[in-house]
């Protein structure tokens, strides 16, 4: 059997490719890839942006319930922040992370998606949060779900663990786009397209402002935004990119 994730660079793109199908299950191999090669990719300065994408039917249907099943209070707790260290290597890298979300995407794996920062979803996609149905709650990446959705919808979702179709991800602002099953990887690559055409260190700057902003209040993240504004004109891109918009020609941030 093969690496659990596997990695394919694409210039400054990077995709990162969930490979346990047909489901793709969290279990402690795959959880550990996730996490470290995160980790790596996070010293990196040459990936500007990560797609993650499941192989197989799924882009991933969550925890394998055979690891689950026969926990005692200590080792769940060792599991579960091992799961959260490796959702938060997603959440808090230093660049864009896009979901590429096919088929179910389902308890940690929704959470997973949930620690992305875009999501692209195929029509044939669905989302749900089912651990109350197994008698363990929805944690971690879960908890910016109310935020997102409102507090209803998070309750309905959390509370009856009953999932929802990409079309009502779409409405509740859960995913940013769903395309056709067969387009899912190519409308993933507009956004890498997207994303590459902007600054380096200014797109480098917006990711870790918009992590801060989920963790402070307002004055404190409005400072942190005065800030980053400052710091963008430590380098040239300011300059090269408002000259390419006078000048009405496409930026050269690659000098």
């Amino acid at each position: 059997m093969g690496p659990p994730l596997t990695i394919h660079r694409a210039g400054a793109a990077v995709w990162c490719t969930l490979d346990r199908p047909p489901l793709n299950l969290f279990e402690p191999t795959l959880i550990r890839a996730v996490r470290d090669s995160f980790a790596t990719l996070a010293a990196d300065r040459a990936t500007r942006v990560a797609v993650v994408i499941g192989s197989g039917r799924a882009f991933t249907a969550g925890m394998d319930v055979r690891v689950l099943r026969d926990l005692d209070p200590g080792r769940a707790r060792a599991l579960i922040t091992t799961l959260h260290d490796a959702l938060d290597a997603v959440h808090r890298a230093p660049f864009p992370v896009i979901a590429a979300v096919n088929g179910p995407c389902l308890g940690a794996g929704f959470e997973l998606a949930l620690a992305c920062d875009l999501r692209v979803a195929a029509a044939s996609a669905s989302f749900g949060l089912p651990e109350v149905r197994v008698g363990v709650p929805s944690v971690i990446q879960a908890a910016l779900l109310p935020p997102m959705v409102g507090p209803g919808r998070a309750a309905e979702m959390l509370l009856t663990g009953a999932p929802i179709t990409a079309a009502q991800a779409l409405d509740w602002g859960l995913v940013n786009r769903v395309v056709p099953d067969d387009r899912l990887r190519a409308g993933a690559e507009e956004l890498v397209t997207a994303i590459l055409a902007s600054g380096p260190e200014a797109i480098r700057l917006q990711k870790e402002l918009i992590v801060r902003w989920r963790d402070t209040d307002l004055a404190t993240a409005v400072r942190y935004g005065i800030n980053a504004f400052a710091t963008a004109y430590a380098t040239d891109e300011p300059r090269e990119g408002m000259s390419a918009y006078l000048d009405k020609r496409p930026p050269n941030f690659e000098r």
